[in-house]
């Protein structure tokens, strides 16, 4: 029987965030915590994967004390017991301390046969956990993947690339980030949620995990975010004349450069 991980984080829900007029600084005082909606495609492979395959399937994610939160939903979405790392670090955490922690978690609690990680986070979206991960447990990487089978401990996993797909196959432990487009995450039942409650989790202590001061320092470090604001000309043609209403549109375009 199979072994399998997923890391997810429990990220504030960007439809909550709004952002000011004056400054495009968002506001986040009204928004509320969710499951990355990336990580969530994870979740749902393993559990497809747990059903198709009997596998043991657990979570764990690193967040801030409110994460404790995310353990209801995350198990009540297939996996079996939840691990988490509660700490004020995450606030400052860049992907290189974030997977410093993972790793030395997953080293602490393992092994796995098969770590999944979605694409990337919904807030950062850095799309390096899965990379680094791979690189500290000295396991295979495999990214951007939209269609995954299991076989015992040997893994067939397709990539989409760019302007191909490529499959690749791996035995042995592995680490696999997946696409959004592999599997439509699932909405728990009312006695999925209830069955939650009964599930196993458990606090990992930072301290536990025996990492050095140069582990746990940002690489990078998050000066200010501001929201996108989209400005639109609003032109509008309206030639009685079809054509020349086209005409016009693809000179518009050709003076801004856009053909």
């Amino acid at each position: 029987m199979s072994k399998i991980l997923v890391c997810y984080k429990w990220t504030l829900d960007e439809q909550d965030i709004k952002i000011n007029a004056d400054d495009q600084s968002l506001d986040t005082s009204r928004a509320k915590y969710t499951i990355s909606e990336y990580d969530k495609n994870a979740i749902e492979e393993a559990t497809q994967l747990l059903e198709a395959n009997g596998a043991n399937v657990d979570v764990l994610t690193f967040g801030n004390p409110k994460v404790k939160q995310s353990l209801k939903d995350v198990l009540s979405r297939g996996p079996e017991q939840a691990f988490y790392i509660a700490d004020e670090l995450s606030e400052s955490a860049d992907a290189f301390v974030t997977a410093n922690i993972l790793a030395a978690a997953i080293k602490k609690q393992g092994p796995y046969d098969l770590i999944i990680c979605g694409e990337g986070s919904a807030d950062a979206y850095n799309q390096q956990i899965a990379p680094r991960l791979g690189s500290l447990l000295d396991l295979p990487a495999i990214t951007y993947v939209s269609k995954l089978e299991m076989d015992g401990s040997a893994v067939r996993a397709t990539r989409k690339l760019s302007d191909c797909t490529e499959v690749a196959s791996v035995s042995g432990p592995a680490v696999i980030s997946v696409l959004p487009e592999i599997n439509k995450p699932r909405i728990p039942s009312l006695k999925q949620v209830l069955g939650a409650a009964k599930k196993p989790s458990t606090e990992i202590k930072l301290a536990d995990l025996e990492l050095t001061e140069a582990d746990l320092a940002a690489k990078t470090k998050r000066v200010e975010i501001k929201g996108f604001v989209m400005s639109r000309k609003n032109q509008i043609f309206k030639d009685a004349d079809p054509a020349k209403n086209v005409d016009q549109f693809i000179s518009s375009l050709a003076s801004e450069n856009l053909v």
